[in-house]
């Protein structure tokens, strides 16, 4: 399914309510202009949630992990997840209690070239491992971090099986530390 906004297309993914979206550049002879987030266009998602909180990453390394994160209600959150600098493969994993696609992944390429975003609902895992030196992204979020509510799973846990397209390089010690999904996590609900 395709939802067209004024200067955005929403790309449904196979994971329900978690979206691709393509912004429309205006290019002239001194450059380029682009909306990333219209409240009027989003509405057309379903989206009704202030963003409160906008976060800048710079990873150095190509081949770098960062995720799978998330957090528990009361602090689940929205991301839209935009990348200006540089290239990553940027996932998702739904991990809402009863879904029909729980546990299952999607994997996108976002770059500061293609101009796409992810939309990433509340009840999804998020992580990404850089494809370039130097990839910066631009987080916005319906909720504030929260230390208390943060969890992780697996970058590399074999339930998920997630295709990084790179040999990892390097992860955080607390990235590595979550423990892989066994049969008694049966996600989160919102």
């Amino acid at each position: 399914e395709r939802i067209l906004g004024g200067c955005m297309k929403f790309n449904q993914t196979p994971l329900k309510g978690a979206y691709v979206i393509e912004l429309e550049p205006l290019c002239d002879e001194r450059g380029v202009f682009v909306r990333t987030f219209c409240k009027e266009e989003f509405v057309r998602i379903g989206h009704n949630r202030e963003i409160v909180q906008i976060n800048h990453s710079s990873t150095r390394e190509k081949g770098a992990m960062r995720g799978l994160h998330y957090q528990t209600p009361p602090a689940s959150e929205i991301k839209i997840i935009r990348c200006i600098q540089g290239a990553v493969f940027d996932v998702m994993v739904d991990i809402r209690a009863g879904s029909p696609t729980f546990g299952q992944w999607y994997g996108q390429e976002l770059s500061k070239t293609n101009m796409c975003a992810v939309y990433v609902p509340e009840g999804f895992a998020h992580g990404f491992q850089t494809l370039t030196e130097d990839a910066e992204l631009i987080y916005h979020h319906s909720a504030a971090y929260c230390p208390d509510y943060e969890r992780g799973l697996r970058f590399d846990d074999p339930v998920l099986a997630i295709q990084w397209p790179l040999p990892i390089s390097i992860v955080s010690p607390k990235d590595r530390s979550y423990t892989l999904i066994d049969g008694s996590f049966k996600g989160i609900k919102i």
